[in-house]
């Protein structure tokens, strides 16, 4: 067997594909499929039922073709994560939350919430019996502890994900991951350093909007899991029932002090994951802006296909582009017919319509700076 001590995830799993793929020792013991169904048929060939069936190990696949699609949440990532996996060749079904170390939620414990409470890299990180056996194995005790866990991590990541994939009979696989944390793209690029990442970046004016309204009709007395207070439950029902004129008190859709907080943490997300891109994966970093996919998603669909090694052929990107129209996923209304719904409005600039004066004082002094680095602005007089 292969020595992994001080070998970072991606050679760890390249080692164990090429182990099992070669045999390493006992591979020419294990009979291939067809000859363990032959040792149980009979002399003209049927299975006999009456005799169990050997199961044969499979053989990893020499490189699972992986990609991760990353943005801050109400990005776009969920219409990014259906425009691909429309595609024949791609499967992108959900949000599995891979990474995130620190990341955990235990309030979803107790909702029953549809998504796991922890990362799967904080479940094996944060487990304090695979730690024990981690560093009191004899086949491990002498060797870095985390080194471990993140090598366990990036092979449950491909366990799972290969998995679904052979099932599905396509030929890419990724996972939408929220940047819930701003380290995400940075273990991407030290744990699963041959996958393929696309960051979805959208004005953070308008991400704060999409948030607001996702926290309203995601509340308790909505048939969601979220908690709001009287005042922000308030504001919702002045809004849906008369917006201009909650605005025009000049009352704004924010609670007191949180847009100066999202604006930060927005800040500090999407420049890490920008910067930490380029510099951890080269050539298999790629950034896609919302704005873009709204004004011509034919041209960046075809630009992404190509870049994850998929047919680009203007008939499937056509397709995809069709599968996955703001019409079709808002059940028939077009673009800018607001909705109390996941796909609320499907506009950019959105914020215009909602921000206050002092929203937008709040913004600037949070991250008025990386709104000009992006191009969202072309300088600080907004």
């Amino acid at each position: 067997m292969p020595v992994f001590k001080n070998r970072t995830a991606s050679e760890v799993a390249k080692k164990v594909r090429t182990f099992f793929s070669r045999g390493a020792g006992f591979g020419s013991r294990v009979a291939s499929g067809k000859q363990a169904l032959r040792r149980v048929a009979g002399k003209d060939g049927e299975l006999d039922p009456t005799r169990e069936v050997a199961r044969v190990p499979r053989s990893p696949r020499e490189s699972t073709p992986v990609f991760f699609i990353v943005g801050h949440q109400k990005s776009g990532t969920t219409w990014l994560m259906k425009l691909l996996d429309s595609h024949p060749e791609i499967l992108c079904q959900g949000e599995g939350r891979p990474f995130g170390r620190e990341w955990r939620q235990e309030q979803l414990k107790k909702r029953r919430a549809s998504y796991p409470p922890t990362s799967l890299y904080n479940a094996i990180a944060s487990s304090e019996d695979l730690r024990y056996w981690v560093e009191r194995s004899v086949w491990s005790k002498r060797d870095d502890a985390d080194q471990h866990l993140a090598n366990l991590t990036r092979l449950a990541v491909e366990y799972f994900l290969t998995q679904q994939l052979l099932k599905s009979g396509k030929k890419l696989v990724g996972d939408k991951t929220v940047l819930h944390e701003a380290e995400i793209v940075e273990e991407i690029g030290t744990i699963f350093s041959e996958a393929k990442v696309i960051h979805i970046v959208r004005d953070g004016r308008d991400v704060a909007v999409s948030q607001t309204h996702h926290k309203w009709n995601q509340a308790e007395d909505q048939g969601g899991g979220g908690k709001i207070n009287p005042d922000q439950l308030a504001k919702r029902e002045a809004y849906r029932q008369d917006p201009r004129a909650l605005l025009e008190k000049g009352e704004g859709i924010f609670p007191e002090g949180w847009l100066t907080n999202h604006a930060a943490k927005w800040s500090d997300k999407v420049s890490k994951a920008a910067k930490d891109g380029p510099a951890l994966l080269g050539a298999n970093y790629a950034e896609v802006r919302y704005e873009d996919l709204l004004e011509r998603p034919e041209e960046e669909i075809g630009r992404l296909l190509q870049f994850l090694g998929a047919d680009a052929s203007e008939r499937v990107v056509r397709q995809c582009v069709d599968a996955a129209s703001f019409e079709k996923l808002s059940e028939g209304r077009k673009r800018g017919q607001e909705a109390a719904s996941f796909f609320r409005k499907g506009i950019a600039g959105d914020w215009k319509n909602t921000f206050t004066e002092k929203d937008k004082r709040d913004f600037k002094v949070a991250a008025g700076d990386l709104l000009v680095e992006l191009g969202y602005e072309e300088n600080h007089d907004w």
